[in-house]
């Protein structure tokens, strides 16, 4: 027998759109404030800001187009949907991140061997750096409930916590400046801003393989859910249980479950069939479960 708890979910729509909109909106006009401030200061960390600004801006397109796709309904030839569009997206925002990682940390190296006669505007800086801390503070603060339970703008998130960080490091470096002179301070800014945005990007990639490579997702425990299985009344065995990702916070189950005779010519299956999903679905977060019922002795074809 084979049923299907329906509802499969992850994060989609309107609300998650909005979300990504405004957090668009915040991060495309601080770039432009950046690139400006950038040119009317000399500064090489606004530069670089400004150039995480545009990958961020790049990523949450992608996010905000990934989401919207993702909220396609299914059909027969995608009979789960385009919920992967999601994964897809968190993939290109990590390759983004990388790229801008090694783009940042190779100027800020040539900066500190070649000296530049620039002078950097400390005080200017100061003002441009603050905007921007400013605005990626709004926008982790709209991303941060959604990003619990999706991975694509999980990588928008981090993205804005990566600017977060960065724009707090461009004002200290700004003060410095100011208030001492000590022009490599706005290179050795920028230089961790690369360092600080390595660890996330390999974080996000770890967890797009970890769907895309169908891994059992991260605080599930299979035989804690075997143990549940086995302890319903008309079950003899359960084997075959596997467990994967569609998308972050959308899981699905599969098991091939040994019952007793009169399960199945009793009637009682139908019971069972409701209990076990009911028993996903409250203890293991799990939506969309199949069960294939099995009298004893049963035996799969071999295939050929």
């Amino acid at each position: 027998m084979h049923d299907h708890a329906h509802d499969v979910s992850g994060v989609r729509g309107q609300a998650n759109h909005r979300l990504l909109a405004i957090s668009l909106s915040l991060t495309s006009v601080v770039m432009l404030v950046q690139i400006v401030g950038a040119v009317m200061t000399g500064s090489l960390a606004l530069l670089a800001d400004a150039a995480h600004m545009f990958a961020d801006a790049s990523a949450l397109v992608i996010a905000l187009i990934a989401s919207v796709v993702a909220a396609r309904p299914a059909n027969e030839r995608n009979t789960y949907g385009y919920q992967r569009a999601e994964v897809f997206g968190a993939l290109i925002n990590a390759v983004l991140l990388i790229v801008l990682c090694v783009w940042i940390a190779v100027e800020a190296v040539q900066r500190l061997l070649h000296p530049s006669d620039v002078e950097v505007a400390g005080g200017l800086m100061i003002v441009v750096a603050t905007v921007g801390l400013i605005a990626n503070a709004i926008s982790m603060w709209l991303l941060s409930a959604a990003q619990r339970t999706s991975i694509n703008v999980r990588g928008a998130y981090l993205e804005v916590l990566g600017d977060l960080i960065g724009s707090a490091v461009v004002v200290v470096a700004a003060i410095v400046i100011a208030v001492t002179g000590w022009m490599p301070a706005d290179a050795l800014a920028s230089l961790l801003i690369a360092v600080m945005i390595v660890p996330r990007a390999i974080t996000l990639l770890r967890e797009v393989f970890a769907v895309l490579g169908e891994r059992v997702p991260e605080g599930t425990d299979v035989a804690t859910i075997r143990e549940h299985i086995l302890a319903a009344d008309g079950v003899a065995d359960v084997h075959d249980i596997h467990v994967w990702q569609l998308t972050r916070g959308a899981p699905v189950f599969t098991a091939h479950v040994v019952v007793a005779p009169d399960v199945l010519t009793g009637g009682s299956s139908v019971r069972l069939l409701s209990q076990l999903q009911s028993c996903l679905a409250d203890h293991f977060d799990v939506e969309h479960s199949t069960f294939q019922f099995e009298p004893a002795g049963h035996r799969e074809p071999e295939a050929h």
